[in-house]
């Protein structure tokens, strides 16, 4: 059964690299995490300063070495910045073998298919290494690019879960995506 332990493997794609989000990448997803546009459907509010990216780096070790959940920062092979995060938030083998991803990238870098080759890497590593039969997204319903997204890698949107997230500005309906291993290995022939 898949264990984390606070490693992850690195993962490439043509044009991207995925490793572990470190502590010197504060300040790179803190110039990602702190702008308004990119925030505007996350479930956290636009950070405010190098040390909130700091804090949220930390807190993500944690989650990935209490088997809880994990993230990759996004590189640009050509340029070498990063310019992102992907990951999954949480996971859950026994009984239910499903996990849901999570990701957000640089407003400069959108609509050039880098999130489909981000994701599509997580979900190779998700079906294979982790032995998941479901990955889920949860999407809020007015982020018609990210429902986009899954629907081109052949997600299904399931339905709205309603006032599922609490934030800042009160409770979130979110709409569920789903793709599990039969359909996932059906596509890859």
């Amino acid at each position: 059964m898949y264990k984390c332990a606070g490693h992850l493997p690195e993962l490439h794609t043509e044009r991207l690299w995925l490793r572990k989000l470190q502590k010197q990448d504060s300040a790179a997803i803190f110039q990602v995490w702190s702008d308004p546009v990119v925030t505007k459907y996350m479930n956290i509010e636009s950070m405010h300063s190098k040390e909130d990216a700091e804090e949220m780096i930390e807190l993500l070790d944690e989650c990935s070495q209490n088997e809880e959940g994990f993230r990759w920062a996004i590189i640009e092979k050509s340029s070498n910045k990063m310019i992102g995060s992907c990951g999954f938030n949480h996971w859950q083998l026994k009984g239910a073998f499903r996990g849901e991803i999570g990701y957000e990238l640089a407003s400069s870098h959108w609509r050039q298919g880098l999130m489909t080759e981000a994701v599509t890497a997580m979900l190779n590593f998700g079906f294979t290494t982790m032995e998941l039969n479901r990955i889920e997204a949860l999407v809020d319903p007015r982020n018609e690019a990210s429902a986009k997204l899954l629907s081109s890698l052949s997600f299904s949107c399931e339905g709205i879960l309603r006032q599922l997230q609490y934030t800042s500005t009160g409770y979130k309906d979110m709409q569920m995506h789903s793709l599990l291993f039969e359909e996932w290995k059906y596509l890859r022939k």
